[in-house]
């Protein structure tokens, strides 16, 4: 498993501050991304990773061609970023997961724990450039972040008969022990200086294409044991925000119902830019390689980005 330098950083922490005050005032001075392939805007173009998206057809709608963005086009947290004018560091990638073997079969990739290490690194840079622990702490306590994990611990972990998880845990279990490790990683985040914290949980990857094609006794129903075990982590992610709020000094964090939210697309998909309720990002041919059709097909497409951005947003308000 890899970790992101401070050069592969998509903007880098310079950048993050020096427009600060300079242009138009930003709803919030700075944005901070964690997550996997759902918000991974290039992170893994540099790792020797079969989870990339640096070639055709992903990046299709944008000029210059592919980034490294699992999508088609702009990804949620780039609505976030323009519609709230913040500057930005994205420590997310790709097969990454809250268990640091979690999609290793794929290569590498930098874990939540790895992510919240470069973290690390960007608060001691912004020490630097602030002179001071204290403003350094004002600063980044301004600031919003997103983080968004669990679904590669499900889709490739858990129920990938590799792996021992499945075998080891029931699924109440696996959600104690994911639960209990993302709490400490979230809890790292606060140490560091996160306060205003939004934390989104695991959508339905049980109705993914990618699922239905090789488990849906129609192609059609979501797996349904699938959907099940992403709820009991998902209740149990309700219940851990509830107590950073009520425990944590300073602490705001909110949790975003992504498996609301897609429902919401699945009911009603042209509503949101969807031709079809259960359509990817981009639809490859078939002489394609499986793996790139799997990557492809767990991502929504840009129109429900944009929604799911600015339901980010409105909640954002609130903290």
């Amino acid at each position: 498993m890899n970790e992101v330098s401070a050069d592969m950083l998509r903007i880098e922490v310079l950048v993050l501050y020096s427009g600060y005050g300079v242009e138009a005032a930003p709803q919030v001075p700075c944005y901070f991304i964690f997550g996997d392939s759902l918000v991974d805007n290039g992170n893994n173009n540099g790792l020797n990773s079969l989870a990339k998206a640096n070639y055709m057809p992903y990046g299709i709608d944008f000029s210059a061609g592919p980034t490294g963005r699992f999508s088609n086009g702009k990804t949620t947290v780039d609505v976030i970023g323009v519609k709230t004018s913040s500057k930005a560091v994205n420590y997310a990638s790709a097969a990454a997961g809250i268990r640091d073997e979690t999609g290793q079969q794929l290569g590498a990739r930098i874990s939540m724990s790895g992510q919240v290490r470069n973290f690390n690194n960007t608060v001691s840079q912004v020490v630097g450039l602030l002179g001071n622990n204290q403003s350094a702490a004002n600063y980044l306590s301004k600031c919003i972040y997103s983080v968004g994990m669990g679904s590669n611990d499900y889709l490739n972990n858990y129920f990938m008969p590799a792996y021992p998880t499945g075998r080891q845990y029931t699924p109440q279990q696996f959600a104690v022990v994911l639960s209990q490790q993302y709490s400490q990683q979230l809890r790292g985040l606060y140490n560091l200086g996160a306060r205003k914290v939004a934390v989104i949980g695991v959508g339905q990857i049980g109705c993914s294409p990618n699922e239905l094609a090789q488990n849906s006794p129609d192609g059609k129903t979501c797996v349904r044991r699938i959907n099940d075990a992403n709820q009991l982590f998902n209740d149990r992610l309700k219940s851990l925000v509830d107590d950073f709020n009520n425990n944590l000094p300073g602490a705001k964090f909110i949790y975003i119902n992504a498996y609301g939210i897609f429902q919401e697309f699945i009911d009603n998909p042209s509503s949101y830019g969807l031709l079809l309720p259960m359509l990817g990002a981009v639809v490859l041919g078939g002489t394609m390689a499986k793996l790139h059709v799997f990557l492809c097909k767990i991502h929504a497409k840009i129109g429900s980005n944009i929604y799911f951005g600015m339901h980010f947003i409105q909640l954002k308000l609130q903290i």
